[in-house]
C-alpha cells in the first residue's frame, strides 16, 4: 500500500516533523562545512618591521610631527595597501599605491598635527587587499 496523498504525478510522500528537521540540520551542516573550507583562517600578509605603537613623547603645540611604520610582504603574492583610516582629522596618512611584491617592503607615513594641548592616543587602521583583518597602528604623546 502506498502512503501519502494521490497527486498528478503519483503519490506524495509524507515526512514527519523529525525527518524534516533532520534534513534541515544536515543541509545546514553541509553549507557550514563548505563555507569554512572555502574561507580558511586568514594569515597575515605583512610583518611590521617597527613597533606598531609610536610614542612622540612631549611635542610643542602647533608643530606637526611624523613617523613612518615599515612593513614587509610575507605572502607569496603581491599585495596592495587599499586604504589607511585615521581616528581623527588631526592625523594624516600616506601609503604606497603600487603593489608590494613578495619579500619587498613598504611604509605607512603618519603625521600628527599637534594643534590641541594635552595627551593623545590615536588609532590608525591599515587595510590590505589579501587580508580580511585590518592591521592596527597607534601613535601617542603629549602636546604642551
Amino acid at each position: 500500500m502506498r502512503s501519502g496523498m494521490p497527486t498528478k504525478y503519483g503519490y506524495s510522500r509524507r515526512f514527519s516533523t523529525d525527518t524534516i528537521f533532520a534534513y534541515m540540520v544536515t543541509l545546514l551542516l553541509a553549507f557550514f562545512t563548505a563555507f569554512i573550507s572555502l574561507n580558511p583562517d586568514p594569515q597575515p600578509v605583512v610583518q611590521w618591521l617597527d613597533e606598531t605603537t609610536y610614542d612622540f613623547g612631549t611635542m610643542e603645540q602647533g608643530v606637526p610631527k611624523s613617523v613612518s611604520f615599515s612593513f614587509k610582504n610575507i605572502s607569496t603574492q603581491p599585495i596592495v595597501l587599499e586604504t589607511v583610516r585615521t581616528s581623527c582629522g588631526c592625523t594624516a596618512a600616506e601609503w604606497p599605491e603600487a603593489p608590494i611584491e613578495p619579500g619587498a617592503t613598504g611604509a605607512v607615513s603618519i603625521e600628527y598635527d599637534a594643534y590641541r594641548a594635552g595627551a593623545f592616543k590615536k588609532k590608525i587602521t591599515v587595510f590590505f587587499d589579501r587580508q580580511k583583518k585590518a592591521e592596527v597602528l597607534w601613535i601617542k604623546g603629549t602636546v604642551r
